[in-house]
């Protein structure tokens, strides 16, 4: 049974409503039902972790979200708009325009600094920051000018971060944004993420499947095969530097 705590939000303040979201892939002539039917609501500059096991259906509903994929069946809408009755165009400026990414691996790009790496991002964006305002934010503005083999695993993440940032994305979705990185770098990470949350309003969605994580977010979304297995606001949210795992 789903449990659902709506304390910390309402539909007024809904930045994501997703309603009957399933999604169903082909293996060969088997489906598999990745997501069955959920329910979920994000809120405006919250931190949520969408916490579970592998194959919980965690990341399908983040790329759904982000308009990376398409539900088979039920609908998501952003600030009001349905997601899911948009075209190929209507996405590519939705995640454009309003979200920022940030993967497991940081996708850089070796031939360019850090300070270039952010900088692409800017170049195609609507009202971005300046991509050194960026590097500062998650504390490597003396790291600018090198290049990613220079730099450390957490060092790469974080200016992946600041590349994911510096289009002022009013959303920043995050899969296993540790999940390369032993607990002490993953913790800067994770306060590189906080800080973003806190001083720049952004609502972020952080999927973990180590419940230490989860205890940072303001409002924990629990997967289990496809479904929601709990929706909880966090009753002792603890900073990212007091994680331990």
């Amino acid at each position: 049974m789903t449990s659902v705590d709506m304390s910390a939000g309402s539909k007024e303040n809904s930045v994501f409503r997703a309603r009957g979201i399933t999604k169903v892939y082909q293996m060969g002539e088997v489906p598999v039902h990745a997501l069955r039917g959920v329910d979920v609501d994000l809120f405006g500059g919250e931190l949520t972790a969408l916490l579970g096991p592998s194959g919980s259906g965690k990341s399908t509903l983040l790329n759904i979200l982000g308009g990376l994929d398409t539900p088979t069946d039920g609908h998501v809408w952003y600030h009001g708009k349905d997601l899911t009755e948009a075209g190929d165009k209507e996405l590519t400026g939705f995640r454009r325009q309003h979200v920022g990414f940030v993967f497991q691996f940081y996708n850089l790009i070796p031939s360019l600094t850090a300070l270039e790496n952010v900088a692409v991002v800017t170049e195609i964006s609507v009202a971005p920051m300046d991509p050194a305002e960026a590097l500062a934010i998650v504390g490597l503005a003396e790291r600018r000018d090198h290049f990613p083999a220079q730099l450390s695993g957490g060092e790469q993440q974080r200016v992946a971060i600041a590349r994911a940032i510096a289009k002022n994305p009013a959303v920043l979705l995050c899969d296993e944004p540790t999940g390369a990185l032993d607990s002490k770098t993953g913790i800067v990470v994770l306060e590189a993420l906080e800080r973003v949350n806190r001083d720049l309003g952004t609502t972020t969605v952080l999927i973990t499947h180590n419940a230490d994580i989860a205890r940072m977010a303001d409002r924990v979304i629990r997967l289990a095969d496809g479904h929601i297995a709990e929706v909880r606001v966090n009753p002792d949210k603890v900073a990212a530097s007091d994680l331990h795992w």
